[in-house]
Order: structure tokens, then sequence, then C-alpha cells
């Protein structure tokens, strides 16, 4: 057994006692009270999930087991001091509930290259596709397309028992990992450079060598990968994604195959899909505008024109964050760091200074500030990296660690599958004390 595997056993078999206590000796104590709004509003705020991964704080943001992302980049392993952590560090931190030493992170390292051959069928499958399929549609058939790899499925096939669910899960996880950015830069080349594609480093870390094989081989470039796919890695249980990943899952799906479900979730326009209708919509209002360099009170006319269109100024609002996201701040700060005079990073940040105040006179709106997905175009247009349908693929292999990782406890404390109740609408009818001729 590798060394993290064991050192993660050890520690996760004490914490799948206590869930296990907690299920047999307190299952009748009550955590709260849903109502008819919580239910017909998509069971926001409701606590009915566990995760250990990550929780979101309204003031401070995105918590990785405790740690802010301002405290992660500073004590999460680094290539050099001047550099951003480590995505393996991350990975680390989600899976094991400490954080790592340098050593720690080179193991995790050493797994994943060692493990991160994909099978000739899966370029074969990606290529079969019209190179104008959009690319979250291309990277879920290649994920997919591996299912038939699964450690954890020819595990179960030969019957093994329930307490070592997680094993297999464990391996086909970094199995998977490691792979998926060979993947996310194969699907980049098929759709955008006739299918020249480049071959992976094995001298790289997890997010540079991804920069490398789409073709970007500047230090620079793959600093920032490492902060995005740092950033962007968990957002607790409850999003689209993560619950979806969970959901299939609790039914012994493959990791391959409760990943997939995952990111299918994270290509909705209301999830993943949102940080490449940001940068669209910055592009759309410069060309209303007629110029790249829109004055303040420009933004301003463009952003209520939005609004009074029934539209959403994308990149802006979340349900739970009560400032402005420190992914957001994360970004912007490398920014400030590497490009401040790039044009279309004034651009952001002009919209940064206009639109809280004119979505928070709007009434209706709790949170008026910018969320992750507000920032990431402008840094990736900048490195050249203009095809904007790609950067929710960027997004799904950041993913991929906070949601795998939880996958893994998920086993470890052995959860059953996800069945809630459902009631037509006659039963919420009569709860709300309504009479209705109507029968449902």
């Amino acid at each position: 057994m590798g060394k993290i595997k064991q050192l993660f056993i050890e520690k996760a078999l004490h914490k799948a006692d206590i869930v296990k206590k907690l299920k047999s000796d307190f299952s009748d104590v009550v955590i709260g009270e849903v109502t008819i709004g919580h239910v017909l509003s998509g069971m926001k705020g409701v606590v009915s999930l566990l995760t250990c991964t990550s929780k979101l704080d309204p003031d401070e943001g995105i918590r990785f087991r405790g740690y802010t992302i301002p405290e992660l980049r500073e004590l999460l392993p680094k290539i050099s001091p001047d550099d951003e952590p480590l995505p393996e560090g991350l990975f680390y931190l989600m899976l094991m509930d400490e954080l790592p030493s340098p050593e720690d992170v080179q193991y995790i390292q050493n797994e994943w290259i060692k493990r991160a051959h994909v099978p000739k069928h899966v370029f074969d499958v990606i290529d079969s596709l019209p190179p104008e399929t959009h690319p979250m549609n291309q990277f879920v058939t290649g994920i997919v397309s591996m299912a038939g790899s699964s450690r954890f499925m020819k595990a179960y096939e030969a019957g093994v028992a329930k307490k070592d669910y997680w094993d297999s899960t464990y391996e086909g996880v970094m199995d998977l990992i490691s792979r998926i950015p060979r993947i996310a830069a194969y699907v980049y080349r098929h759709a955008y450079h006739q299918g020249h594609h480049i071959e992976p480093d094995s001298d790289l870390d997890w997010a540079g060598n991804l920069a490398h094989m789409m073709g970007f081989d500047q230090d620079e470039v793959k600093k920032f990968f490492r902060l995005y796919l740092t950033i962007h890695a968990d957002h607790e249980g409850g999003n689209v994604s993560a619950h979806a990943t969970h959901l299939v899952g609790s039914a012994l799906a493959s990791p391959y195959q409760a990943y997939a479900a995952g990111m299918l979730g994270l290509a909705g326009p209301l999830h993943g899909l949102a940080n490449q209708e940001v940068i669209k919509w910055i592009f759309e209002m410069m060309h209303d505008l007629g110029t790249n360099e829109p004055k303040k009170e420009q933004i301003a006319d463009h952003v209520r024109k939005t609004l009074s269109e029934g539209r959403v100024v994308p990149g802006y609002g979340h349900a739970v964050l009560r400032k402005t996201d420190p992914r957001y701040t994360a970004q912007r700060e490398f920014c400030l760091k590497y490009f401040p005079d790039d044009p279309l990073f004034q651009v952001v940040s002009r919209i940064y200074e206009v639109v809280p105040s004119i979505l928070g006179s709007v009434g209706k709106i709790k949170n008026p500030w910018p969320n992750v997905d507000a920032h990431s175009g402008a840094i990736l247009v900048h490195y050249g990296i203009r095809e904007y349908e790609f950067y929710t693929v960027l997004f799904a292999v950041s993913r991929a660690l906070g949601v795998l990782a939880q996958l893994i406890w998920d086993r470890v404390y052995g959860l059953p599958i996800e069945r809630p109740k459902s009631q037509n609408t006659r039963w919420f009818i009569e709860k709300a004390g309504l009479d209705s001729p109507i029968k449902f």
C-alpha cells in the first residue's frame, strides 16, 4: 500500500466510526426544518449533505478544510516562493485534512505521472466527434469512454466487501485525476488546432503540464494555471457539480461515471458555463459601445440596459457570499502583479467599480459582488486563450480535485444511495391549507 493511501486510511477509519455512531445513536436529533419555500426554491440553505472537503463562509468565501484562499496561497507548497500553490497540495489537504509537506506534494505528483497513460480508444472516441462539438461535451465523452478501466467496478464485480469500497475508489480516483489534463488538452487541440496534439512532459507538475499540452509553455501561464486549478477545485457539496457527483456516486457508479455526471451539471449556464458567459457579455458590451476602452459611465449604461432586458449581469452575485469572492480577489491580485496595464483587465476593473452599486440599488439582490467567473476569462484572453467555450473545461479539470476527494470519503463513510422523498402538487396545496378543485 502506498504511503499516502496508508496514512489516509489510518485517519479515515476513525472518522468513519464517528459517522457510524452519529447514524446509530443520534439519528433522531433534529437539525433543521424544511418549509414549502425551501423545497420550491431549490432547497437553498437546507443542510442535507455530508461534505468534508470545503465549506462556504459568507464573509471569507470558500474554506478548504478550514483554510481560506489567502492562507493557502501562503501555506501550500510551491515550485518557488514567487509561484502559486500547486493543486496537488490542495488535493492532499482535502483528502487528508492536513497541510502537505513538499515531499507529500511530490509523492502525489509522482503518482499522477505514473498513472497518466490514456488508452488510445479514448482519443479515437474524441476524434470521432466533429471539432465544433462543444468542448464540454467532448470532454465528458472522453471521460465516460474510460469507464471500462474502472478499478472500482472490477473490484465490485469480484465481490469486494462494502467496508473496502474506499480502496478501489481511491485507486480509481487517482487514475482518473492523473488523466484529466491529458483529456482536456486533447479536446482543446482537437477543437481549435486541427488535431495537432502535444505530448505530455513528465517533468512538469499537473497544472503546468496542462498548459504545456494546450500549447502554452510560458512560465507565467503555468503560474496562472496553478492558481486557477487551485481556487476552482471545490465549493462545498450543494452546488450542482459536487452534488451530482455525490448523487451518482451514491448508486455505486464508478468514479468516471460519477465525475462525468457532475461535469454535465457544470456545463449548465447557471453553473460552470457562466465563465464563458462573462467574457461573451464583456465582448458584446464593447461591440455595442464601439470601443475596447469603455468609460465607467458607458459601462453603467450597458449594465442598466442588460437589466432592463430581463437579463443578469454574468459573474455578479452569489447564493451564499456577502462580499467580493476571494477567488475573484486572488485573480485580481495576479493581474496587478503581472499585467496591470492590460486593456481588458482595466475594463474588468471598471466593471467592478460600477456593477455592485447598480445591483445593490435594485433591492432584491442580496450580494451584488463579483464571483470567481467575473475575472478568469480576462486572464485567459490575455494569454491568448480566446476560445471561451473551452473555459468550462478548465473549470472541470479543477473541480475534479474536490468532488473526487469527497467521493473517496463517501465510500469511507459508507454513505447510502441518496433517495429524498417527493410529493405531488396536491400534497403541497393541502399542506398550505389551500382549497383547489383540481386533482393532481
